[in-house]
C-alpha cells in the first residue's frame, strides 16, 4: 500500500470519527443527518464544478452507490437514536474490512496476498475488542450488520466508479440523490421543525466532515485496493473510542485498549501485503 494512500485513509479515519461522534451526541440524530447531508451537498457544489470531469460510463455506478449510501446514512441515524456509539460504530466498521475482502475476491475477482487477508481478518477482531466486554443486543446487531454490508457495496462500486470521474465530482453527484432523498423522507415524517432544530454549528460541522471524509477515502482508492483502505480506515474506531470516552462519557478500559493493538496489527500487515 503506498504511503500517499495510507496517509489519505488514515485521515479519512480521524474526520469520520469526529462527524459520527457528532450525529451521536446530536439530540435527534436522524434530523441532523439530514441537515448535515444536504449541508455538505450545497457547501461543496461550487467545489465540484470547478473541478468538473465526468464520463458518461460513471452513471450506472452513481445510482448503485447512491442507493446504499442513502441505506447507510438512513441506517446509520436510526441506529444512534437507538443505541451508543461505542456499539454500533466498531461492529458496522469491523466487519466492513471483512465484506470488502470476500466480496473483492468473490464477486470482482480481485487478487488478495495472504496477508491482507490475515490483516483485515485482525483489524476486524480489533475493532469489536474494542466495543468492550458487554453482550451484544440483537437489536444492535441488526442495525451493524446490514451498515457494514452497505459500507461494503458502496466502497467496491466507487473502486470502479471514480475511474469515470474525478473523486470530489463523483462524491457529490452521489450524494445529491441521498441527501434530497433522506431529507425529504425526514421532512414528510417528523415535519420541518426538527430540521430547523438540528441546524446547529455541530451539524454544519458534521456535514463538512461527512463530504471530506468519503473525499478522502475516494482519493486513496484511486492509489490503493479497496480492502487495504477499508482496512486502514477501521483505526477511526480507536480514535471514536477516544472521543466517545471524552466527549460522551463512555467507558474505555483495557479492553478496548487491546483491540487497538489489534487494529494496529492489522492495519501493519495490510500495508505491507
Amino acid at each position: 500500500m503506498p504511503v500517499s494512500a495510507f496517509a489519505l485513509a488514515i485521515a479519512a479515519a480521524a474526520v469520520h470519527a469526529l462527524w459520527n461522534l457528532l450525529i451521536a451526541r446530536a439530540v435527534d440524530p436522524e434530523a441532523a443527518t439530514a441537515v448535515a447531508l444536504c449541508v455538505a451537498v450545497v457547501v461543496f457544489a461550487p467545489v465540484a464544478a470547478a473541478v468538473w470531469d465526468v464520463d458518461r460510463e460513471v452513471w450506472p455506478y452513481l445510482v448503485a452507490t447512491s442507493i446504499f449510501e442513502l441505506a447507510y446514512f438512513a441506517l446509520l441515524a436510526a441506529a444512534y437514536r437507538r443505541a451508543h456509539l461505542s456499539v454500533i460504530y466498531p461492529l458496522a466498521r469491523g466487519s466492513a474490512p471483512v465484506l470488502v475482502l470476500v466480496l473483492g475476491a468473490v464477486v470482482l475477482g480481485a487478487s488478495t496476498s495472504w496477508m491482507q487477508g490475515l490483516g483485515v481478518l485482525l483489524v476486524g477482531i480489533g475493532v469489536l475488542v474494542v466495543r468492550g466486554g458487554s453482550r451484544f443486543r440483537r437489536a444492535d446487531l441488526r442495525f451493524a450488520l446490514p451498515i457494514a454490508a452497505c459500507i461494503a457495496s458502496y466502497t467496491l462500486i466507487d473502486k470502479r466508479g471514480i475511474r469515470h470521474a474525478t473523486p470530489l465530482v463523483y462524491l457529490e453527484l452521489s450524494m445529491i440523490v441521498h441527501a434530497l432523498a433522506y431529507g425529504s423522507g425526514i421532512a414528510s415524517t417528523k415535519g420541518i421543525a426538527p430540521l430547523r432544530a438540528a441546524a446547529t454549528r455541530e451539524t454544519f460541522a458534521a456535514g463538512l466532515a461527512t463530504f471530506g471524509a468519503y473525499a478522502l477515502v475516494l482519493a486513496a482508492l484511486q492509489r490503493a485496493s479497496a480492502a487495504s483502505v477499508a482496512a486502514v480506515r477501521e483505526t477511526s474506531v480507536v480514535i471514536a473510542a477516544v472521543l466517545a470516552r471524552s466527549m460522551l462519557k463512555e467507558p474505555v478500559g483495557v479492553a478496548r485498549l487491546s483491540g487497538a493493538v489489534l487494529v494496529a496489527g492489522g492495519v501493519a500487515l495490510v500495508s505491507l501485503g
